[in-house]
């Protein structure tokens, strides 16, 4: 049974002990929260405090690899599996470390095997994230500024990130680039997660309100954008962060160059097109006003109506190219 230690930006595996960087406090404050169950990994999900399609996979299988060898039964584990699939139902990730786990569980209860899958689900994201910056990198060029939506670095995966790993591979590699980062309403992971992970990079960033991405495109301000995803269907139309549909118009329009990068495991093989991915409705809270490290305030009635989506479904017409693990595709030929 693996018995080492894992360290990533958002999560730290030593001595058989999970813990989890809390990323509703962030970025004033860096607060490490152990696991101790999965009931409390599914709040934890739940409550944003892990975010991000892989990680939340990696993280909820980890929880669940514990729980195994803790001493759950058979039937406690699989029913803790449930609940934890069912948290976030438009993540795919989530979904595909969960349902192998469950196969694994069903055909032999071997806690050991199930913590070593967990472990390697979660190296195998690190790998996979390393390979998406490497094959992203050289969309970047030299002197690009690039417009990126919600949060895709380390704290969205296990690894270096998926649109964010690209950008920071660019830097890396000594290309002069300039990240123009959307604040991502309503939990703005943009303006709280994506511009604390560029701090760390020392990479040059201009944070701005969503609805000045269009504006600043039309004065040649933005090369290109670059995007992650929490559901691919099998024709290339994709799930992320609400806001992400209104980045892919406006680059549309203005001839901008869009991509969406994100490992295999985000592709639902079973899902054929946007229309059928279930879309996560959350908190009219987070729409009412803005909650955070910094307290709450409200800005609108508490009566008042809200439609609070927490992701839309970009069209695969409106893709340049899908940045995958395994390279860079121009027709959802995955």
């Amino acid at each position: 049974m693996f018995m080492g230690k894992i360290k990533t930006l958002s999560l730290k595996l030593e001595d058989q002990k999970l813990f989890i960087l809390d990323q509703t406090l962030l970025p004033h404050k860096e607060l490490w929260v152990e696991v101790l169950s999965p009931e409390q990994m599914c709040d934890i999900i739940v409550q944003l405090k892990v975010r991000g399609a892989p990680l939340i996979g990696v993280a909820a299988g980890l929880s669940l690899a514990l729980y195994a060898i803790g001493g759950a039964t058979e039937n406690e584990y699989l029913k803790a599996c449930e609940r934890l699939r069912s948290t976030r139902p438009t993540a795919v990730n989530l979904m595909w470390v969960i349902d192998q786990l469950i196969k694994a569980a069903t055909t032999a209860y071997n806690p050991e095997e199930l913590f070593n899958m967990a472990v390697q689900f979660c190296q195998e994201d690190i790998e996979l994230c390393q390979k998406i910056a490497q094959a992203g990198a050289e969309l970047i060029k030299d002197g690009d500024q690039i417009l990126t939506h919600c949060n895709t670095g380390g704290l969205a995966t296990a690894g270096v990130g998926t649109a964010l790993g690209v950008i920071a591979e660019a830097h890396r590699q000594g290309k002069k680039i300039h990240v123009y980062v959307d604040e991502t309403r309503p939990l703005l992971q943009g303006a709280r997660l994506t511009t604390w992970e560029l701090e760390k990079l020392n990479i040059p960033y201009t944070l701005i309100c969503d609805n000045m991405a269009a504006h600043l495109m039309s004065l040649g301000k933005i090369t290109k954008a670059i995007v992650g995803a929490d559901r691919i269907a099998t024709n290339g139309d994709f799930a992320n962060k609400i806001g992400t549909y209104t980045v892919a118009l406006s680059c549309h329009y203005h001839n901008i160059p869009f991509y969406v990068a994100a490992p295999y495991t985000t592709i639902d093989f079973s899902c054929s097109r946007g229309e059928q991915i279930e879309i996560e409705l959350r908190s009219p809270a987070e729409v009412l006003g803005v909650h955070g490290a910094f307290e709450s305030v409200i800005w609108s009635p508490k009566t008042a109506n809200t439609y609070n989506p927490a992701f839309d479904v970009t069209p695969a017409k409106l893709v340049t190219s899908w940045v995958i693990d395994r390279g860079v595709f121009t027709s959802p030929t995955f």
